[in-house]
């Protein structure tokens, strides 16, 4: 089966239209771009303008969906048109055509495009001058400089300007995912501490009051009675009293909604001195320039992970943070101590949901993430405990050309 081509933009069928109408209004007053008498006029009369005209009208309908296609029919038009007596809406046409080639088409057509109308323009300023030897001849390459290279010139301005608009809306798409990955594991974290609440603190009331009534009504004694009915209302209220103060934390973090500000690297001292302050041997190696924020907010969210898992699980020694930035790429090391492995699995100082946060972080920024053991090789560092290895944590977020602040 075919595949079905693309239909024209309604703005190109706008474009063709407009210019061929102004072409035949332009022919129709009589009006063209050079006298019959030229010497490279090959092809006079009126008639003939109209071939060139319409075929480059023809090719304004593939300015989007073909422009490379569009061009090249283009050049032959203005090439037939050169010797006619011309029209002055089919120069007008083809540079719109470069315009085009330049904004819509691939890169590599792009540039193609912009460096061949450059060097055609210094060649059209250059040689007629040294063959004719007056001031009139740098005329030729001030014409095919606005018909072809001003045009190429401007496309590329506003392709880089569209591109840059994409690129940073993608990284505002990539900083609110990123966001919402910190909002769904802040609430999971939040339900998991509520839930050794109540597992430590109204559960135990419960457990109180199950026993002593359980007291009250084996015993057939009044004042045993009375003593347990006391426990039981003591911890009643304590219980109740924890519940509403449980049941008023979700209530007022059900509606918050209040933006958050994202961490970025220069708070990655201030995290390492608190990893410090809590037992953990931190170095820290940071070189980095100005960074998109979806790639700082990544990087810091897996140094942040690494070091609550270093310091739940590693063996005790020294923890390597390093960042480096090499080759539009951000590279983040964790390297932390690792025992020997047991039956039942190596300790390792990062598994589960920690290490699904922070693959999900960097696929998203469509980096590479890699973690495990190392027992026997030096690529993440030195050896830190005796009988062991270490345990790395390596992670690359590109930085895609142009996004960096």
């Amino acid at each position: 089966m075919a595949l079905r081509q693309p239909r024209p933009h309604r703005d190109d069928v706008r474009i063709a239209l407009a210019g061929l109408l102004g072409g035949l209004l332009l022919w129709g007053a009589g009006l063209g771009t050079r006298p019959a008498t030229e010497d490279f006029v090959l092809w006079s009369g009126r008639w003939p303008i109209l071939l060139p005209l319409v075929v480059i009208a023809g090719c304004e309908l593939l300015r989007r969906t073909h422009p490379r296609t569009g061009l090249l029919v283009g050049v032959a038009a203005l090439t037939l048109d050169t010797v006619t007596q011309g029209n002055l809406a089919t120069v007008v046409m083809f540079t719109d055509l470069v315009y085009a080639a330049v904004l819509y088409g691939p890169p590599a057509t792009a540039r193609r495009v912009l460096w061949g109308s450059g060097a055609l323009t210094v060649l059209g300023t250059v040689v007629p001058f040294a063959v004719w030897r007056v001031p009139e001849a740098l005329l030729v390459g001030v014409v095919i400089g606005v018909v072809a290279f001003t045009p190429g010139a401007t496309g590329w301005v506003v392709r880089n300007h569209r591109d840059a608009a994409e690129a940073a809306r993608l990284r505002a798409e990539q900083t609110a995912l990123l966001a919402e990955i910190d909002r769904v594991q802040a609430v999971t974290a939040e339900r998991a501490r509520m839930a050794r609440e109540l597992h430590d603190m109204v559960a135990n009331h419960l457990s109180a009051i199950a026993i002593h009534s359980t007291a009250a009504l084996s015993l057939d004694d009044p004042d045993t009675s009375k003593q347990a009915l006391g426990v039981i209302r003591e911890n009643s209220v304590e219980g109740l009293a924890e519940m509403r103060r449980l049941i008023g934390i979700l209530r007022d973090s059900s509606g918050d909604t209040e933006p958050a500000a994202a961490p970025t690297l220069d708070g990655l001292a201030s995290l390492v001195e608190h990893a410090r302050g809590n037992g953990l041997d931190v170095t820290l190696d940071c070189a980095h320039t100005a960074l998109p924020a979806p790639v700082e907010l990544a990087a810091y969210r897996i140094v942040q992970e690494s070091l609550t898992n270093a310091l739940k699980h590693a063996s005790p020694g020294r923890v390597t943070v390093s960042l480096v930035q090499r080759d539009h790429a951000l590279e983040v090391w964790v390297t932390s101590p690792f025992g020997e492995v047991r039956r039942d699995g190596p300790r390792a100082p990062g598994s589960g949901a920690g290490l699904i946060g922070m693959r999900e972080r960097v696929a998203l920024l469509q980096g590479t993430f890699e973690a495990g053991p190392e027992t026997g090789g030096a690529k993440a560092g030195p050896q830190n405990t005796a009988g062991g290895g270490t345990w790395t944590v390596r992670a690359t977020l590109p930085i895609t050309e142009g996004e960096t602040a």
